[in-house]
């Protein structure tokens, strides 16, 4: 499937993954940084690749016998200008590089999660408590109004008589950027892309989109399983479409627009930095493709504490089995820490299942402590909260179940997505 410049669209068994069809050029990236940082002909300027991403490159600069280090980020054309004007202040059009790029300080620390079984609890615990204390100045805490009205993903720009009601000179909620709206051909569907005044609107959009890309596989597909799976998220789709005004009604032009917070939505520990010495959080990374949301998206947890079974017992580590000498090896090696795992492999699934469950707590408690509305608007949004993670998956293996979920709710029962007995 073609796409951008330097951008060709793979067909995979999980959906479209974006290609790079030229590498950039590394004289490319080191001209442009010595123009950008005002870097003399004699002093050094190296760029080497550092990481990728799914839909960019990083590289490590160094400059000069002190050896400062920045990183660029250059970016596929998935959503061209938009994706990388909603980063940065300024988008500039002398482009030699020929992709989008960002130049961005270097952040010192490790990734959480390469050092997360060398930290004790109370580190651990510090560490819940400060995200806590991110994501409450990110929902704009002890603010007489919310930072933001309209969903969107925020742009810089003026103010116009067009805007969103609410909306502030400098950034504001504009199209949304995020990987449903231009994923494969996404990005050419004949559908609105914001700002959305109103969770409806925006809900109602995410499942429109899921619908056309079932369309298109019934239309052009001649598998039978991926016709069969088209008609069932189809199926789903449309239930779902059914129960938004029935959770979130349609709002009219003379109400507000709904009010809306920044939400990282991808806080795993790989993207949150720490020291190597104390385990302090010294960056959070990945801020790509993230939005204005609702306020109640705040009451979802971050990714480092979902997913993981409740474990209210500690594990003991004494009632597990050493692990082999080769695990031994590999995980000294994987830690970058000097901790040598001693035992198997379940003795630390448990335990990471039981700290989560702790660390939930921790969160929760901060949150209500800097934010005492958060509680009650967790409490108040369940239904939509299930309604939003139903959407996100209905077109992947839990499929089944969120139908049934759906049929339940659309009788009138008051049953959680992830109840044991759907």
């Amino acid at each position: 499937m073609p796409g951008g410049d330097g951008l060709r669209w793979k067909e995979t068994l999980f959906g479209p993954v974006p290609e790079w069809t030229r590498d950039p050029s590394i004289a490319a990236i080191e001209t442009t940084c010595r123009k950008q940082l005002c870097i003399p002909p004699e002093e050094a300027c190296d760029a080497a690749f550092y990481a990728s991403g799914l839909f960019n490159k990083l590289y490590s600069i160094r400059r000069g016998s002190n050896a400062s280090r920045m990183i660029m980020r250059v970016s596929l054309p998935v959503y061209p200008v938009h994706k990388t004007r909603a980063e940065v202040t300024i988008l500039r059009n002398d482009n030699y590089i020929g992709f989008e790029w960002i130049l961005m300080e270097f952040m010192e620390g490790i990734p959480a999660h390469t050092r997360w079984r060398a930290m004790s609890m109370k580190q651990k615990v510090a560490f819940a408590e400060k995200i806590a204390q991110f994501q409450a100045e990110l929902s704009r805490v002890g603010k007489t109004e919310s930072l933001f009205r309209g969903v969107g993903t925020l742009e810089p720009r003026e103010k116009t008589t067009g805007d969103v009601e609410g909306s502030k000179e400098g950034v504001s909620p504009c199209l949304m950027v995020s990987p449903e709206f231009f994923m494969g051909n996404h990005l050419h569907y004949d559908i609105p892309r914001g700002p959305f005044r109103s969770t409806h609107h925006w809900l109602s959009t995410e499942l429109d989109i899921i619908l056309l890309h079932q369309t298109a596989i019934l239309t052009t597909s001649g598998d039978e399983d991926d016709i069969e799976d088209a008609e069932n998220v189809s199926s789903v789709a449309r239930k779902l479409h059914a129960l938004v005004p029935k959770i979130f009604p349609p709002t009219t032009l003379d109400e507000k627009p709904v009010a809306t917070a920044l939400y990282h939505h991808d806080l795993h520990l790989n993207n949150i930095l720490v020291s190597e010495d104390d385990g302090e959080i010294t960056a959070i990374l990945d801020w790509e493709c993230v939005s204005a949301l609702p306020l109640w998206m705040s009451t979802k947890l971050p990714k480092f504490l979902e997913g993981q079974p409740i474990r209210e017992e500690e594990p003991q580590i004494d009632d597990y089995a050493d692990a082999d000498e080769s695990a031994v090896a590999a995980a000294g090696a994987e830690s970058g820490s000097g901790v040598i795992r001693e035992k198997n492999e379940l003795y630390y699934i448990h335990k990471m299942e039981y700290e989560a469950t702790q660390l939930r707590k921790v969160y929760k408690a901060r949150l209500k402590e800097l934010w005492p509305e958060w509680g009650p608007l967790e409490e108040e949004n369940h239904a939509g909260m299930d309604l939003y993670n139903a959407i996100s998956q209905c077109d992947g293996f839990w499929v089944k179940r969120i139908g049934r979920w759906a049929d339940r709710i659309e009788k009138g029962e008051a049953v959680r997505l992830d109840a044991e007995n759907l």
